[in-house]
């Protein structure tokens, strides 16, 4: 059996999320998330916290009208927090979970680096590090540039019951 037929059989099917992704950094790593889903990048703005939300949630934004929340992906992620400079911004993004139906949320990066395309011949399956650490939300890793990219799913990146929190603050 072939390789390729091996990842296939796997669940793993890398023609199935090929395709342009919008990259960015968090802590000198690179990701990257399908390009069909970014709405705008717009730069860092303040934003309006809510009481009781988690700690990643940094509040809300008016954004032409449209509450939108505000997730900072450092902490989403568990890396260090740090302070916000001209190069951090936000990426709206459209999400979709099969309760709240579709929304736009602001992610806070580091900042944004370009368009890349990763054909199926560039991007592997995400690593499975143990039943404890939930890889869910990475759809692969993609090479490219002689670069890692950890492509990430939009609609996992949240879970179901974070989506709904979000929703009732928007």
């Amino acid at each position: 059996m072939s390789t390729s037929n091996a990842t296939v059989e796997s669940g793993f099917d890398p023609t199935a999320i090929d395709g342009k992704y919008l990259t960015f950094t968090l802590n000198q790593e690179d990701y990257g998330i399908g390009i069909l889903a970014v709405r705008e990048i717009i730069g860092i703005v303040p934003t309006t916290s809510i009481p009781g939300a988690p700690l990643y949630a940094k509040g809300v934004i008016n954004l032409r009208g449209k509450v939108i929340p505000v997730i900072d992906m450092r902490l989403k992620f568990n890396l260090d927090e740090r302070e916000y400079d001209e190069q951090t911004c936000i990426i709206v993004v459209e999400v979709s979970a099969p309760s709240s139906g579709t929304m736009e949320v602001g992610i806070i990066v580091d900042n944004v680096n370009e368009v890349l395309k990763f054909g199926a011949s560039d991007i592997e399956p995400a690593p499975r590090l143990g039943e404890s650490v939930n890889t869910d939300f990475i759809l692969g890793i993609g090479k490219a540039k002689e670069q890692v990219t950890i492509l990430l799913d939009t609609d996992k990146t949240l879970t179901e019951s974070e989506l709904s929190l979000l929703n009732e603050i928007a």
